[in-house]
């Protein structure tokens, strides 16, 4: 896994509850939704009723998961995880569901990995908070309604165009996650310097934050890293200088880029003279999946202005040449798409 990756690992984890914000003022960052939150629940609470459904999404590592836990946490109710993907047949998500209390979240993520069979019995749950469970077969089938007490579903996704318009119409509320500035991810580093018990100088922490990529889980698993080489090639301290180096030997330049940016930014312009190429051909290049290129490298490629998608392919711009220190100009065949 690499470690500018948005992606949960096993070590993210181990210290993620120790660094998660408990209540939505600790919360830092994603004000818009922050504002809209605390209104939904005020306004839930005053009726005495359960939040409506909500779904979250946006690029991994930026907080959905610590989201769902603090709108339990302010409904004063409990929470039950699962995701998508372990949610195989009917019967796992009646296991689930039935187990559930008044006014209780389920939170799921990764929710459009959820089957077609089990989001169908997911939509009456939702909307008349019940439960058809079919008993025997054949003609002597027979159907059992069971139920439900009223809860709240809350859906994380980082591919919100891959729910289907009948699960998507069910949430009464959508929130999109967008990458943080580096002042908010600054002020989590210093939140999370001081949980972790780190000593740093606000220079390190400003270089571990102009290469987080704007993202939450990188920051706190840079900030981590770094600890890790100030502890065993300095005096424990993390200054600007400790930085640079334990930076530099995680191979992430100014921008937070690592091999892997470098490798596609690098096919795109060399072998494909800056594009357009196609993204399966892309994919085929680097020896990568293309739903990985999309979901994990890109959209931090494209938020720095380093990549440009058209109808024709993807396209490195001219902030990638730059960059990279490669020359563009008038002759550059890609120039004239800009």
């Amino acid at each position: 896994m690499r470690v500018i990756s948005g992606e949960s690992i096993t070590e993210d984890r181990l210290t993620d509850s120790d660094l998660r914000p408990r209540r939505l003022n600790e919360f830092i960052g994603q004000e818009k939704v922050k504002e809209n939150l605390k209104i939904a629940l005020a306004a839930s609470q005053k009726r005495g009723e359960p939040l409506d459904h909500v779904i979250l999404y946006g690029p991994p590592g930026l907080g959905k998961t610590t989201l769902a836990y603090i709108i339990a946490a302010e409904m004063g109710v409990s929470i039950k995880v699962t995701s998508g993907p372990a949610i195989e047949r009917p019967g796992d998500l009646a296991a689930i569901i039935t187990n559930l209390r008044e006014g209780d979240i389920l939170f799921i993520d990764e929710i459009h990995r959820l089957g077609h069979t089990v989001e169908e019995k997911l939509y009456p749950a939702m909307e008349d908070f019940v439960f058809d469970i079919f008993l025997g077969k054949g003609p002597a089938a027979r159907s059992l309604r069971l139920t439900l007490p009223r809860f709240t579903l809350i859906g994380a996704t980082t591919r919100f165009a891959l729910l289907s318009p009948p699960l998507r119409d069910r949430f009464g509320a959508m929130y999109h996650l967008d990458f943080y500035d580096e002042a908010a991810i600054l002020k989590i580093l210093e939140r999370s310097a001081v949980i972790l018990k780190v000593a740093v100088e606000r220079e390190g922490l400003v270089q571990i934050a102009q290469r987080a990529r704007n993202t939450p889980r990188v920051a706190n698993r840079l900030l981590k890293r770094v600890r890790d080489y100030a502890q065993v090639m300095a005096k424990g301290i993390i200054t600007k200088e400790i930085a640079l180096e334990g930076l530099s030997k995680l191979e992430i330049d100014s921008k937070g880029l690592d091999d892997v940016d470098h490798k596609l930014l690098h096919t795109i312009i060399d072998k494909f003279d800056g594009g357009p190429v196609g993204l399966d051909t892309l994919a085929a290049s680097i020896n990568e999946d293309a739903d990985t290129i999309m979901d994990v490298y890109e959209p931090y490629l494209l938020q720095l202005g380093f990549l440009d998608r058209t109808p024709r392919g993807r396209v490195a711009t001219k902030h990638a040449y730059e960059h990279l220190g490669l020359p563009w100009g008038k002759n550059n065949p890609q120039s004239v798409l800009f």
